[in-house]
């Protein structure tokens, strides 16, 4: 075999193993950028919120679009439904994120609060039975407070039963008994059917302080019946105090007219809140990057949509029902972990990871490199050969011809250690084997020089003769 034999041989393995590497770089490079790409992108929560045309509805239409344009984090899918129940419903299934609905409705035992969408306040008010010129004077009606209701009839704005429910709860924490009071529902587009009830003793409406639903109701029931009488929940706080879900508030005097003012002075009564709801199991990242992105927009969505306004966010010091989710709640109290905080676990593993990575590389180089190992043992093996050869070179062109050999040889050594491919130690016995093979040389060469300056000397001389 030809001294450039081995080192052709050794440049295709290093060829295809360098091609290998290559290959494999691309994979764990694809790999990286896939998992890269995932991770950036923004995660899509679905919302569910109805019935459709509702205020809720569009304030969630607006939230989305609004999420969509800014927020590089979070986007919402909004699923539209027949009501609040239905939105909670699915939110209990798993089959959404995220659910708009009042604190009072059933709802997923596992439910918590991201955002209050806003403050429902419950407004019960008595006409005063006068109608034309003297509407707007005070009100003098036979129902002063809500112990005057027994035996008498409401009409209550909405046509689900959480509002009925509510009265409820308001009579029996009142000492009234719900039985006594008659109830009559109408849908929020019949407030003019409801001014024109006679039969109504009083009214109720649940809603924000800027409702114009119970703005238009007051209003109207003040036109055809007479001013109206606020009846006070004067047993606020007890019920709140029993139902966790409840809030004992106040109504500003004349927030719903200035002149004359209605009310005329301030009224207790119990609210109630509208909220934006998650289960428990939504994680933290995904619940803070919500509630971050939620007041982020919160005036780009006011612009377009009036309720935005309303969006506070839950109380985190008291304890409150549903409670508030830890993602949020984390926000809220300034206690959001750090980056290095939710991840410090990650970063030892990945470390252990790498370590395992680079052991696992290591045996993987010294497997690919066998090839190399064995050359590198097959040319020591060979100059020790060719040591032999030396000690018995006839000529100089013999031992010329043995260093071109082994100066290949060196050659391809050198190159594959200088890629990795043999080891320091390796070198080292490579070393002493080439040092042999050089004393050989010099050995061998001094030996010819001698023996050819004995044949080359020259016979006695006539005048040694002499």
């Amino acid at each position: 075999m030809s001294p450039s034999d081995p080192v052709n041989s050794a440049h295709d393995r290093r060829q295809r193993r360098l091609l290998f590497v290559l290959a494999l770089g691309f994979v764990v490079f694809g790999a990286a950028a896939a998992a890269l790409f995932y991770v950036l992108q923004p995660e899509t929560l679905r919302i569910a919120v109805g019935p459709a045309g509702s205020d809720d509805h569009q304030v969630v239409e607006a939230m989305a679009e609004a999420f969509k344009e800014e927020s590089r984090s979070v986007k919402l899918s909004p699923i539209t439904t027949e009501g609040a129940a239905e939105s909670l419903a699915l939110l209990g299934a798993g089959k959404a994120d995220l659910a708009v609905g009042r604190g009072d409705l059933g709802m997923p035992a596992d439910a918590q609060t991201l955002a209050v969408l806003r403050k429902n306040y419950v407004v019960l008010w008595s006409p005063s039975g006068r109608s034309g010129k003297d509407s707007r004077k005070k009100a003098t009606g036979k129902i002063g407070e809500i112990a005057d209701l027994a035996g008498h009839k409401v009409g209550i704005i909405g046509r689900t039963g959480a509002n009925l429910a509510l009265l409820r709860i308001i009579l029996v924490g009142s000492g009234v008994e719900p039985s006594k009071v008659a109830t009559a529902q109408f849908g929020t587009d019949e407030i003019e059917k409801l001014a024109q009830d006679t039969t109504l003793d009083a009214c109720l409406a649940v809603g924000p302080l800027d409702s114009k639903i119970t703005a238009t109701a007051i209003a109207a029931t003040s036109r055809s019946r007479g001013a109206p009488k606020f009846l006070p929940v004067d047993a606020s706080e007890a019920i709140a105090l029993k139902q966790p879900r409840y809030e004992a508030e106040e109504i500003p005097g004349g927030v719903f007219n200035a002149k004359p003012a209605w009310p005329e002075d301030k009224v207790d009564t119990l609210s109630v809140n509208h909220l934006i709801l998650t289960r428990k199991g939504l994680s933290e990242a995904k619940a803070a990057a919500f509630y971050r992105q939620l007041f982020a927009v919160r005036h780009t969505i006011t612009q377009r949509v009036a309720g935005p306004a309303h969006i506070t966010k839950p109380e985190t010091e008291k304890e409150a029902e549903p409670s508030v989710h830890r993602g949020a709640a984390a926000v809220i109290n300034g206690t959001e972990r750090t980056f290095l905080d939710k991840y410090s676990d990650y970063f030892w593993f990945a470390l252990l990871l790498l370590s395992g990575i680079g052991s696992a590389a290591a045996w993987l180089r010294r497997y690919l490199n066998r090839d190399e190992r064995d050359d590198n043992t097959g040319h020591r093996n060979r100059i020790l050969a060719v040591v032999s050869e030396v000690r018995d070179a006839g000529s100089e062109q013999d031992l010329l011809a043995s260093q071109r050999e082994v100066d290949a040889i060196v050659g391809e050594a050198l190159k594959c250690y200088d890629e990795g491919a043999i080891e320091q130690e390796d070198m080292v016995a490579f070393g002493l084997v080439l040092e042999l093979f050089n004393h050989a040389v010099a050995e061998r060469r001094a030996a010819l020089q001698g023996g050819l300056i004995e044949a080359r000397a020259p016979g006695p001389t006539l005048a040694s003769r002499r």
